[in-house]
């Protein structure tokens, strides 16, 4: 569904990216310059916005929009 991808600010995009890649969270955090703590709060906001339960849920929800 494509509507729930604007709802995502561009930093919520930029995770969401790197997660669909398989980056691990610390690898997320390193190429962002972020903290690992700060790439959960990310993943928990994401997931919510997007009403998936989980990783791969989200990462499935990316291939679908050609992250």
């Amino acid at each position: 569904d494509e509507s729930r991808k604007d709802i995502l600010t561009p930093r919520e995009m930029d995770v969401l990216q790197l997660l669909a890649s398989g980056a691990s969270n610390r690898e997320i955090a390193s190429q962002l310059f972020l903290s690992e703590g700060t790439i959960r709060v990310y993943l928990t906001t994401i997931y919510s916005k997007l009403e998936v339960q989980s990783r791969t849920q989200a990462i499935l929800l990316a291939k679908e929009w050609d992250l």
